[in-house]
């Protein structure tokens, strides 16, 4: 029977290129997220590149949404071997003393407990697999905080606990855990979402960056982590441009900044 791989946030950018990637691997993928017309294109491309999906539309801060999410992975037949927790995001770059307590809010619902809700969710089915995978797509931002990043810095740290702890409770069934932690990954819309659709100030973000990770480096990770050998855990995989030796040190060519 065909294998199972969930991905959330797979709308676009990552979640997206993970979804149609793991197809390829030969996993018939349950694509999730809250937009269903841009699901529909995501799988009908899918199919045509003689790949087997299934949208379902899903909203990982809602309990009713992730329940309905489970009931389809379970109406599909297969074992579920696979789940990719890729839906999150940023908002603002606002210092802590005058961030928004709002964005705040959204930013841990989606990353962390979006992340908890779907996990909890489908951690049955991945165990009756006897061969389980849980993927946590975090961010170097797990691993280090930058001025303005509070908010973002501090869900996708609780996120990263949430993988190790997760990791640890585990031991002994047979699910592993997996964290990626890309760093700067230019996507069509996660610079959009961060800074309230302003696109000269995503853009910005990249200036002077030749080659940034794009989604198919990280889903090129996240195959490669999924694929190895039942028994081997990649317990964090971190990836970053070669422009970027570290969160604060990206060589720009041609800016103010730059060599």
């Amino acid at each position: 029977m065909t294998p199972v791989a969930i991905v959330t946030g797979a709308s676009s950018g990552i979640g997206a290129a993970t979804a149609r990637r793991l197809a390829a691997e030969g996993f018939s993928v349950l694509a999730a997220a809250r937009r269903a017309d841009r699901l529909e294109t995501l799988v009908d491309e899918i199919r045509r590149a003689g790949g087997t999906a299934t949208a379902q539309p899903c909203d990982v801060t809602s309990d009713e949404s992730v329940a309905e999410l489970a009931a389809a992975a379970a109406g599909l037949g297969g074992p579920v071997t696979l789940l990719v927790n890729n839906a999150g995001g940023a908002r603002g770059l606002d210092p802590v003393e005058s961030g928004s307590v709002a964005d705040w809010q959204w930013m841990y619902d989606v990353n962390v407990l979006g992340t908890l809700r779907v996990t909890q969710a489908l951690l049955p089915a991945l165990e009756s697999s006897g061969a389980g995978t849980v993927v946590v797509l975090g961010s170097t931002a797990g691993l280090i905080v930058y001025e303005g990043g509070g908010g973002y810095t501090a869900a996708k740290h609780a996120q990263t606990a949430l993988a190790e702890t997760l990791r640890l409770e585990l031991c002994g069934r047979p699910i592993r855990v997996v964290e990626i932690d890309p760093g700067m990954v230019r996507t069509e819309e996660f610079g959009l979402v961060r800074f309230d659709g302003d696109a000269e100030r995503a853009a910005a973000v990249y200036a002077g960056v030749a080659e940034p990770l794009v989604a198919d480096d990280v889903a090129d990770c996240v195959a490669w982590c999924a694929t190895r050998p039942q028994h081997v855990n990649v317990d964090r995989l971190v990836v970053r441009p070669l422009a970027q030796a570290a969160q604060h040190k990206v060589h720009r060519v041609g800016t103010a900044s730059g060599g």
